[in-house]
């Protein structure tokens, strides 16, 4: 799997160095893999030497779909559903901008900004500050703030389905723990979106406490990685919550890496390990903050609340590269059991394969075939998605970005699945679009 900072250009770093635009960045890499990577290094250093902190991802271009219809996101609801390939239709932009102070002694600080632009709107999705190098805990760093701590996506479906984050908290990192890395965290229900929850943004006070423990060493090849979330709080509809997920990643040869996701939780718990359906906000006019800090009035009623639900997942994903032929591949299953509704299963099967036609060309092809039971007689869902397209990039990784897509999109789908898929009496459309996706 790769994260998003793991890609990086020396016209980046040099925008960072002077303290750059924010988009200027996005030049390509140089197509030669060997200059690539010596660009590669040279960034490193220069951040190094400098403490600037500056990486990101987009993803923008021209879509088209008929009229009256989406441009994407095309899936029947579940986190397993939406497979990405020529399906998005949207615009987005993150970058990560920070600065790393040397305070001498080994002790080491860094502030810490992610803005987000999603469709015009804009947002933070991460701001804080943290402290390494303390003589008592010299491998751990501590921090505070608004972060996520993303352990591994499923890129071919754009989902973290291992993460805690995206609420004002604070924690450790790093604990050293049986050939692994333990992660501590609390959080409240605020964010830098909604306010510190204070001021009456919600009809719940919660809180929530995670823990991550990354790459322990449990088979030749194989590391095994253990998060949990434990949520307290009072909530208009629902209880408090717990989840846990085991993930194991697995190198079958240097080409070939395997990972299953077996996760549960439970409450308002998600089974990522975040909050999983906060009560739905109050509105300004209902509620008054004192000037001594308190709330008086009516907040949202336990009607318009949120309740929370059992859940489960099993998946397994397997990446690959083998010469000219890459991909990723999916098989997925999922049940959501609601406070006060019923049984919902999903079912999911897909992939994506590339393959390399000469220097800085590829073919793409995405298949996803997705299903949605839900308990009560009701019919079966079903919604199935395929994409060809011609990428351009560096080199025909299966991994390597920038790309720039040209696809043709065909979703279809069951007359059940009309109303989740929001169409009309349509069952099908037909989607094309140019796409350009970086990380750097």
């Amino acid at each position: 799997m790769k994260s998003y900072k793991l890609r990086a250009t020396a016209a980046a770093c040099v925008l960072a160095t002077l303290g750059g635009q924010a988009f200027a960045q996005a030049a390509p890499a140089p197509a030669d893999d060997g200059v690539y990577k010596a660009a590669v290094d040279a960034a490193k250093r220069i951040a190094e030497s400098t403490g600037l902190e500056f990486s990101g991802y987009m993803r923008s271009g021209f879509y088209n779909s008929p009229a009256g219809t989406s441009l994407g996101h095309y899936g029947l609801g579940g986190d397993l559903q939406m497979y990405r390939l020529g399906n998005e239709g949207d615009n987005y932009f993150e970058v990560l901008i920070g600065k790393n102070f040397d305070l001498g002694n080994g002790v080491k600080w860094g502030v810490h900004y992610m803005p987000t632009v999603y469709n015009g709107a804009n947002g933070t999705a991460q701001i804080y500050a943290d402290m390494s190098g303390l003589s008592f805990a010299p491998e751990a760093t501590l921090w505070a703030g608004q972060r996520y701590h993303r352990i591994q996506d499923i890129h071919i479906l754009d989902n973290w389905l291992a993460q805690d984050g995206d609420n004002y908290g604070a924690g450790v990192d790093g604990i050293p723990v049986g050939g692994g890395k333990l992660n501590l965290a609390i959080y409240t229900d605020g964010s830098a979106g909604n306010g510190n929850n204070g001021g009456g943004q919600s009809t719940n006070n919660a809180s929530r406490f995670n823990f991550q423990l990354r790459g322990l060493p449990v088979n030749p090849g194989g590391k095994l990685t253990i998060t949990g979330a434990v949520i307290n709080g009072t909530f208009a509809k629902g209880s408090n919550g717990g989840a846990l997920g085991l993930i194991h990643n697995q190198d079958i040869t240097k080409e070939i890496n395997n990972t299953v996701f077996l996760q549960a939780s439970s409450g308002h718990a998600s089974l990522s390990g975040k909050f999983y359906n906060l009560d739905t906000p109050a509105t300004a006019a209902s509620l008054t903050v004192n000037p001594d800090g308190t709330v008086t009035g009516t907040p949202a009623t336990a009607a318009g609340a949120q309740a929370g639900a059992n859940q489960f997942r099993l998946a397994d994903v397997v990446n690959w590269q083998l010469g000219a032929f890459g991909g990723q591949a999916l098989v997925g299953y999922q049940t959501i059991t609601p406070d006060n509704g019923l049984k919902t299963a999903d079912l999911s099967v897909g992939g994506r394969i590339s393959y390399g036609v000469a220097k800085n060309v590829k073919l793409l092809a995405e298949v996803g075939l997705t299903q949605r039971t839900i308990d009560g007689g009701a019919p079966t869902q079903n919604l199935n998605k395929a994409t060809l397209a011609v990428a351009f990039s560096p080199n025909t990784d299966f991994w390597t970005r920038p790309e720039l897509r040209v696809y043709a999109t065909r979703v279809n789908w069951n007359d059940a699945a009309q109303n989740a898929v929001g169409a009309g009496n349509r069952n099908g459309v037909n989607l094309f679009g140019v796409q350009v996706e970086a990380w750097w």
